[in-house]
């Protein structure tokens, strides 16, 4: 029986087609060769995020066509926190990110400061608190026109205890849902799989309903994208059978059992590049220093483009067979 996800749009390109089997297990092989075991196996030495060199911008672009994702590690200096501002844009620039998110929490730079604060704007909300943060997918709450494809971040100073990240690249995720059950792709392909309810800040300001897929392909690169957050509140749920147990699975997944799930605590001067992986947080410790004064400080900047050149040759190929 012929399986087609209700995405409202044409049939899917190869191989996140459901119904050929034989483009996704070439990709799935591929995908699962040599994929890295460790996050040192993706980390990049950057000598000035202002003027990578090509060699480094190569290095980058290969392990994000193997994993989605790469880190990279600079030396520090003195003056950290303003280096990285004036570099992060020039860094990402080099692999086609053109177009950063307006985010409400940004400084006249475009940047976002990940940090532990009280402010009007960011009181309350647990990516600037030292609390643990959920699986998700950035921007999940986003609808399409502001979708978010990728994401930087940078550590201006680690927290004391704490803070290490989780990451998982969403065609490994992919690929153990279609292997369990392909009705599970199907279900989070619908495009009412995953809606976030409207929310209305102290502001005033309405951020209307949005309903989406988990799983989409992008209609440029053909690329997959995934929409997702691991919340137990303030997430509805299409109430279908196949649904439900996908979203089992993939909760499972993410707690532990999937072994090409990569840990890091970024360090002062490294940092992460990406096409909008799963990633969460663990909660960390500053001593004790209170909000205005913490330690803990990464640099966020979100990109509604996807990193050029990040598509696996073989797969884009085959694409355009």
């Amino acid at each position: 029986m012929q399986r087609v996800p209700e995405t409202g749009s044409e049939p899917l390109e190869h191989p996140f087609d459901l119904n050929d089997d034989t483009a996704y297990r070439r990709w799935r092989d591929n995908k699962l060769s040599g994929y890295p075991a460790r996050a040192t196996d993706i980390v990049v030495e950057i000598g000035d995020l202002k003027r990578p060199t090509e060699a480094e911008c190569t290095e980058i672009i290969k392990r994000c066509q193997r994993a989605n994702m790469a880190f990279y590690a600079t030396r520090p200096g003195d003056s950290e926190e303003q280096d990285a501002r004036r570099g992060l844009p020039v860094f990402a620039s080099h692999f086609g990110l053109s177009r950063p998110e307006s985010h409400r929490s940004a400084a006249q730079d475009g940047i976002v400061a990940l940090e532990v604060a009280d402010d009007d704007k960011r009181r309350g909300y647990i990516p600037y608190s030292n609390r643990p943060l959920t699986w998700h997918t950035d921007g999940y709450y986003n609808g399409p026109e502001t979708c978010i494809r990728a994401f930087l971040l940078h550590c201006v100073r680690d927290a004391g205890e704490g803070g290490e990240n989780s990451l998982l690249d969403p065609e490994i995720a992919y690929l153990r849902l279609r292997d369990e059950n392909p009705d599970f792709i199907a279900a989070l392909m619908h495009p009412h799989a995953m809606t976030i309810p409207e929310n209305r800040e102290a502001s005033g300001k309405l951020r209307p309903v949005s309903p989406g897929p988990v799983f989409s392909i992008d209609p440029v690169t053909h690329a997959l994208h995934m929409r997702y957050s691991a919340r137990g509140r303030n997430i509805i749920w299409r109430d279908d059978p196949d649904t439900r147990a996908a979203v089992r699975f993939l909760a499972d997944l993410l707690t532990g059992s999937e072994p090409l799930m990569l840990n890091h605590k970024l360090s002062p001067g490294q940092g992460l590049i990406c096409n909008n992986v799963l990633h969460a947080r663990s909660g960390f410790d500053d001593d004790g220093a209170p909000a205005r004064t913490s330690k803990r400080m990464l640099l966020r900047i979100r990109y509604l483009d996807r990193l050029a050149g990040s598509c696996r040759p073989a797969a884009v190929n085959h694409l355009q067979q």
